[in-house]
């Protein structure tokens, strides 16, 4: 049989984190190996002899990583990488001074709304330059997909407007883009909830699905925002158009929203803050993962971090993401695994599990990305370490050497 001709190999790498099998800390892990990649896909992966017998190498261009590690490319399964401006000045206020009447008399604004006004008051064209240079430092930082979500817009035009920016950058850049429609993260001031969740299913999401500008409907359901009843509505009126449902729920209450992402078969629940063990189960045997966001808790030193250890022991899925939002401005997968392995008893292990192949699931994309096997897109990251542990130990560290993306290397 012909050997198939390879573009790209990786050669002598000391470690290769394949990240398969099931088990929650099945990291796969391979010692003095190589990867070999034609095209977008990786066509062999073993030690030298077994790719030689499988691979013509002649004319690849050939990456030693001698003495490195190589990992799949990171994938940030939660995001609102597309905002207006920032909130700086609130979030360096929020240090000394908690009490919004003080921050009102030192003129500061504060909440999701000032968000809100910035974004509507941006232009496409900032809005995709300002977010390009995120994404673009988050591929340099190991992340190769990435999910972006509406929601500080709270008019259909402004929804639009941010998934019209999102697929974009997704056909712009080299980091692949996941839409996902958020009209649901609150509602105008100006406006009463009701007749807000009307225009979501009667306008919004029509014109969404008719564009197709996203892949999945989500809904914050919460105490101060959407209600698990209204929150079925709206992502059951995302699944008759063919958005798959997720849902941000049980950050600051228990409003049995994480019920509905095991009734309804979400693809992912997030946040998870307040969920009862026996949901976490629930969630668990109806396919469901769970995302969670270490540097949000971090961010706004959250009462009730999230308690990722009964996740794993109740059969979870656990997906690890950085929330980048205007509040919490994380863009490193790698600080996200530093907090969810120090604060969270995660082990390293574990963390990478969750910041690829499950933040693949996550997503729906695991039979794409996610983990190193044959078949699969050739995204990946090699890390200037000795051993994988590092990535948690070099605090505020970029162990990133270099990133592979769908077979080309990303030149810095």
């Amino acid at each position: 049989m012909a050997k198939q001709k390879a573009d790209l190999i990786i050669a002598n790498a000391k470690e290769i984190l394949t990240c398969t099998g099931e088990a929650a800390d099945s990291i796969g892990k391979l010692n003095d190996s190589w990867i070999a990649i034609a095209g977008e896909k990786i066509i062999a992966v073993g030690d030298k002899k077994e790719v030689d017998n499988q691979v013509d190498s002649s004319g690849a261009r050939i990456i030693d990583a001698r003495g490195k590690v190589v990992v799949p490319g990171f994938v940030d399964s939660h995001t609102h990488a597309i905002f207006g401006g920032s909130r700086v000045e609130e979030y360096a206020a929020k240090m000394t001074v908690s009490d919004p009447k003080k921050l009102e008399e030192m003129g500061i604004k504060t909440g999701v709304m000032v968000s809100v006004n910035k974004t509507r008051d941006a232009s496409k064209e900032e809005l995709f330059n300002i977010s390009k240079e995120k994404l673009d430092r988050m591929l340099q930082a190991g992340t190769t997909t990435v999910e972006v979500k509406s929601g500080y817009g709270l008019t259909t035009k402004d929804e639009l407007k941010i998934l019209e920016v999102a697929s974009e950058l997704n056909e712009s850049l080299p980091i692949d883009v996941v839409n996902t429609f958020l009209g649901a993260h609150g509602w105008p001031e100006d406006m009463s909830k009701e007749a807000y969740i009307k225009e979501i299913i009667e306008e919004m999401i029509p014109q969404v699905a008719e564009k197709k500008l996203a892949t999945f409907c989500d809904v914050w359901t919460e105490n101060s925002h959407f209600n698990a009843k209204e929150s079925r509505d709206i992502l059951e009126a995302g699944l008759s158009y063919g958005m798959q449902p997720k849902i941000h729920t049980d950050a600051y209450s228990y409003v049995e929203g994480s019920d509905l992402a095991a009734d309804i078969k979400a693809v992912s629940a997030d946040h998870l803050n307040y969920t009862p063990p026996e949901v976490m189960k629930k969630m668990a045997d109806a396919g469901v993962i769970g995302v969670v966001m270490p540097t949000l808790d971090f961010a706004v030193a959250h009462p009730r971090p999230f308690d990722v250890r009964t996740m794993i022991e109740q059969g979870l899925p656990v997906a690890l993401a950085t929330n980048l939002n205007p509040g919490n401005w994380t863009e490193s997968m790698q600080f996200v695994m530093v907090l969810a392995c120090r604060l969270y008893h995660m082990s390293p292990e574990e963390a990478i599990r969750a910041a690829t192949i499950n933040g693949a699931k996550a997503l729906q994309l695991e039979n794409e990305v996610g983990s190193i096997e044959v078949g699969k897109l050739a995204d990946l990251q090699i890390w200037d370490v000795p051993s994988y542990n590092h990535v948690i130990y070099r605090l505020g560290s970029n162990v990133v050497d270099q990133v592979i993306k769908r077979g080309k290397v990303i030149e810095k």
